[in-house]
């Protein structure tokens, strides 16, 4: 591996779902990487048996390829290296920078219930930590890692700036219990040392972490990592994200209906800024994020941003991408495969349909012209449009249709002599026709939707409609 090379690394723990704030945290690692040629790894800290489920790992996953987050390598599982963790353990013990510590829990509890009523820290502090080997009993015991009792260390993070944390707060933190397993403190040092992880972008719920993590690098004689913690997301009342303020897993969104790219834009802006960019492309994304641009304050989750870019996202993506992404959230959300005969008319009508659709769901609507079947079932406003009147009319224009040249100008001409011929303006002969046409009330225009549609299949609704 190249020294000077950029590597990242997503590590969650499975819990059932991509939760939206691992997704950023995912997404910074990502960007930082992939814009710099580096490498993203992915591992997945499954220590905690009980919860831990190839269901939920699946689920982690999936979320991460519909994000399009593509990782490097395989995914690593922390629970398989639990020997090598281990031996790192005893490495430190050999070093003289951890030691057997055979307290018993009874014990413990006694220390800090005595340093609480005499107002003292309830830090335990061991006395097995400098106890000769030859007055080692034969019982079980945890390995404790020796922090410094003295001085200050100082975390120097990218996004936080120089953090510092008296040794005095820093408990021996156990490395390994009494039953060999190691913990998740040790794991993660030694998994981000030997995958060679450069910067560990990551929550500021671990900031503390850092400081008793640092001890293991330098106990082992290791390069400390670029540390960057960034603030969690919160919802619109400044609390922490919470179901309730709405979907909280990653899969949620893919159901409501957003497009990936546009889940990736806000993330992106969920606590990073580039001047005032709001809407930007992957491309752009990639050229501009850095650590610098992170903000030290939490982000705020705001829905109406996130339809206001969705919106733009879906108006900017290719036709053919739109509809990948509409046929997968028809997938997610249960729905059949499009007929190829539906989605030929679907692909011919997204230029109309994309620019006035926020999210997937948005768009079935606005699509309903192309997705009904004859007859089509009219909502209540576009029953009261067809009255006799309209229907008539309807009837009217119908023989005017037939053999006629099937483009903007010709339609435009014969609609518009129609509603002169009675004396209307154009918009009271559009509502009859929308519902004709859709069964809506609320639609594309006319013209696109006969267009769209062809000639017979125009013709045929306003046959259904008009009698």
């Amino acid at each position: 591996m190249n020294s000077d090379q950029v590597v990242t690394r997503f590590a969650p723990s499975p819990t059932g779902y991509l939760h939206i704030g691992g997704a950023r945290t995912a997404l910074f690692n990502w960007l930082f990487a992939r814009g710099r040629g580096g490498k993203f790894l992915l591992r997945i800290e499954d220590t905690d048996r009980a919860r831990s489920t190839p269901e939920a790992t699946a689920a982690i996953l999936k979320g991460m390829d519909w994000l399009g987050l593509d990782h490097d390598g395989e995914v690593i599982s922390q629970f398989d290296r639990a020997d090598r963790h281990a031996e790192v353990a005893h490495e430190m013990l050999a070093s003289g920078h951890a030691y057997k510590c055979f307290a018993t829990q009874d014990e413990i509890q006694a220390f800090r219930d005595a340093a609480k009523a005499e107002g003292k820290s309830t830090l335990y502090q061991s006395p097995w930590r400098d106890a000769a080997a030859d007055t080692h009993p034969n019982a079980p015991y945890v390995v404790r890692l020796k922090a410094p009792r003295e001085g200050a260390t100082v975390i120097k993070d990218a996004v936080q700036g120089d953090v510092t944390i008296r040794n005095d707060q820093l408990d021996d933190m156990i490395c390994l219990r009494s039953d060999g397993t190691p913990t998740y403190m040790l794991a993660v040092v030694v998994d981000d040392h030997d995958m060679g992880v450069t910067h560990a972008i990551r929550g500021d719920d671990h900031l503390n972490n850092a400081a008793r993590q640092m001890l293991v690098y330098q106990a082992m004689g290791w390069d400390v990592p670029i540390w960057a913690h960034i603030p969690l997301i919160h919802g619109p009342d400044g609390k922490k994200l919470s179901k309730r303020h709405g979907a909280l897993g990653v899969e949620e969104y893919q159901a409501l209906g957003y497009p990936a790219q546009a889940m990736r834009n806000y993330l992106a802006r969920l606590g990073w800024s580039h001047g005032d960019d709001e809407f930007f492309s992957d491309a752009q994304a990639l050229e501009w994020f850095d650590l610098k641009g992170i903000g030290k304050s939490p982000a705020r989750f705001d829905f109406k941003k996130l339809d206001n870019l969705s919106g733009q996202h879906m108006a900017a993506m290719d036709d053919a991408d739109v509809l990948a992404g509409y046929e997968a959230f028809r997938n997610v959300t249960g729905e059949d495969m499009l007929h190829p005969q539906k989605r030929e008319l679907l692909s011919a009508a997204m230029y109309v349909l994309k620019t006035s659709a926020k999210t997937f769901p948005q768009l079935t609507e606005k699509a309903r012209f192309v997705l009904a079947d004859r007859p089509l079932e009219c909502d209540e406003k576009a029953q009261k449009a067809l009255d006799e009147v309209s229907r008539s009319i309807l009837k009217e224009l119908t023989p005017q249709l037939q053999n006629v040249s099937w483009d903007r100008n010709t339609l435009e001409a014969i609609l518009n002599g129609l509603a002169e011929a009675h004396g209307l303006k154009f918009g009271k002969l559009a509502a009859p026709l929308r519902a004709a046409l859709a069964g809506r009330a609320v639609t594309p225009s006319v013209f696109d939707m006969m267009l769209v549609l062809g000639p017979d299949e125009t013709i045929a609704r306003l046959k259904d409609a008009s009698t």
